[in-house]
């Protein structure tokens, strides 16, 4: 298995030098966040990463989870990991002090599950889970259920999960058949089946508070009659403990590609007794709250992978012997050369490498919107950090999750046949990352919502939002000495994307099916350009830095090196991408789908 190391250089790169994560934690009142802390805050949570978890990623996707009799257990040593994580305030880091949390910024939060996706994502889908219904429960849950719930979940002793999907409705949850039925004493009796609960059913947390999406008996049809239920495992007692078994078992657990070590279990609800939180079939707003935060950290997923398969093809290309240089022996006293002196290996590694960084850049961006929509000085501020957050959300998700499996399988070629082989650890990261293509939403859903609901749906505005941001940046360097060049086909794909997006709008009102056929290639379209602009941004900072002279030369180099190959040889693909966009409905649509049965 790769020996992750958490690559803290590029990560203070990005938070110091890019992004000025200081300010922005000033202007939000988040004193603590000093330069100091958030420096010993990442140097304690890579060394746990590296020292606890990811020893123990293999063996857990060897051993896998385990049931009897409705009881699930995790591999070996996670049980011990998660202790270890709460006891050291892990699980409450950017969580509000009112319900026992340390009260640091959500950016910050998302920087270590970064860590600790890339050492063990099996691991990291629990507590990932849990502050996925910590923010729902804190957005929209009464006072006594944050009080019931959250300080618990804060600390650890509690986990907790999302219900949402059945097996006959998938991603349309407007069909769900689980029911909701109010009783005497203000609770509802939930009966019904989920399926795909990732952190079900498990041995690391006293009790696991579910969130569950059910219909009320008196319901409108569709997405309109949706609910959202917190459905404990165990019911709180007076004293708020964990008291008496509700009607919640785990029927089963999935044995998948993937995420071996990771709990994903068929839930059945028996009568369970649930507490409606937030306004009766408004559920999907509440839903929205975690599905968003999940969106966000299953993007990051694309990225933990992808890091720690380059850092395992790195190392293998730089010792592996194979064939000479083309121009003349690089290590005249070996056998043979090492594999990094190949061009064709050369374009993976870049490849992987360009990715990554552009990725994490857009990621910290990202988390550092979440900061201003939640802590923003004024009503504007974070209307417009909304704005950005819900453009960029889809996009996070597909975009960086596609191109996370494209990294992971470049990191497993280069090892060519050894990739192939359980030992090396890089097919386990190809197979792990495929989920992250699905769950949360189908990258094709995130397509769909990106075009159809956020940019159509508002007229262009939200598109604009971040355009704008663009274009402003483009003007501002289109004279910059070294980077003009690549400013100005910024700027041209800049404009390109506006004049797409009303080519797309004025086919679809003719032809709905205009947008799901130019949805996908709109979406990486999207990408690729938001990746430009994040690595015009970090090649300008190391242009200044160099020009001042520096002692980490070497570091800024290498990040000007990779932007000139971003730019030569992946931001082409958007030409690839538009084409596709452009092309229409009718060829997709032409051939009747009774030729498709056998």
């Amino acid at each position: 298995m790769p020996e992750y190391k958490a690559p803290l250089r590029d990560m203070q790169f990005l938070i110091d030098e890019v992004f000025d994560y200081q300010a922005g934690y000033a202007a939000m009142g988040a004193g603590d966040a000093t330069p100091d802390m958030v420096s010993a805050i990442l140097a304690e949570g890579a060394k746990f990463c590296e020292q606890v978890l990811a020893p123990l990623n293999r063996s857990g996707d060897e051993e896998e989870c385990q049931i009897n009799g409705g009881v699930v257990t995790t591999p070996k040593g996670f049980k011990e990991a998660f202790a270890q994580y709460v006891e050291g305030g892990w699980n409450g880091l950017s969580a509000d002090p009112v319900y026992g949390g340390q009260g640091l910024p959500s950016s910050l939060g998302l920087i270590i599950s970064e860590m600790v996706g890339s050492s063990n994502l099996s691991w990291g889908m629990y507590p990932g889970l849990t502050h996925g219904a910590m923010s729902a429960i804190h957005a929209h849950g009464s006072e006594v259920q944050k009080q019931t719930y959250l300080s618990k979940l804060t600390e650890g002793r509690w986990t907790g999960t999302m219900c949402l999907t059945e097996a006959h409705c998938g991603t349309d949850l407007g069909l769900i058949k689980t029911r909701a039925v109010p009783q005497a004493d203000g609770s509802y009796a939930v009966t019904g089946s989920k399926i795909f609960i990732s952190a079900g059913e498990h041995d690391m947390s006293d009790n696991i508070v579910h969130l569950v999406l059910a219909k009320l008996p008196d319901a409108p049809a569709g997405t309109r009659g949706i609910s959202l239920f917190i459905v404990p495992k165990f019911l709180p007692d007076a004293q708020g403990e964990a008291g008496a078994r509700n009607g919640v078992s785990c029927g089963s657990i999935e044995h998948k590609m993937g995420i071996k070590a990771s709990a994903t279990c068929v839930m059945n609800f028996d009568s369970a007794t649930g507490y409606l939180i937030g306004e009766a079939n408004k559920g999907l707003n509440c839903m929205f709250t975690m599905m968003n935060h999940a969106r966000l950290g299953t993007g990051m997923q694309g990225l933990c992978l992808g890091e720690t398969s380059f850092q395992g093809a790195i190392k293998y290309a730089n010792d592996r012997l194979q064939m000479r240089a083309l121009t003349g022996p690089k290590a005249p006293d070996k056998a043979a050369d090492p594999i990094i002196v190949h061009p064709d290996v050369r374009r993976m590694l870049l490849t992987m490498k360009a990715l990554n960084e552009g990725n994490r850049a857009l990621a910290y961006f990202t988390a550092q919107l979440i900061d201003q929509a939640h802590s923003g000085e004024t009503a504007e501020q974070r209307e417009e950090a909304e704005n950005l957050l819900a453009f960029l959300t889809p996009i996070c998700k597909a975009f960086m999750t596609e191109t996370g499996l494209e990294v992971t399988n470049h990191g497993m070629q280069v090892f060519g046949g050894h990739g192939f082989i359980r030992e090396w650890g890089m097919e386990q990261l190809v197979r792990d990352c495929r989920i992250a293509l699905i769950y949360e939403g189908t990258n094709g859903i995130q397509a769909l919502d990106l075009l159809g609901r956020k940019v159509l749906g508002s007229q262009g505005k939200l598109l604009r939002g971040f355009s704008k941001i663009v274009h402003k940046f483009c003007e501002a360097k289109a004279e910059h000495p070294q980077l003009k060049g690549y400013v100005a086909q910024l700027a041209q794909l800049n404009q390109q994307w506006g004049t797409l997006t009303q080519t797309i709008g004025m086919a679809a009102m003719k032809n709905p099916d205009e947008v799901g056929a130019a949805s996908m290639d709109y979406l990486m379209f999207s990408g690729y350009v938001i990746l430009a602009y994040f690595w015009l941004r970090m090649a300008e900072v190391a242009e200044q830095k160099l020009a001042a002279g520096t002692a980490d030369a070497a570091f800024y180099q290498a990040k000007l090196a990779t932007c000139e190959f971003y730019f030569k040889r992946l931001l082409p693909r958007t030409a690839m991408h538009l084409a596709g966009a452009e092309a229409g409905s009718e060829c997709l649509m032409r051939l009747p789908a009774e030729h498709f049965a056998l």
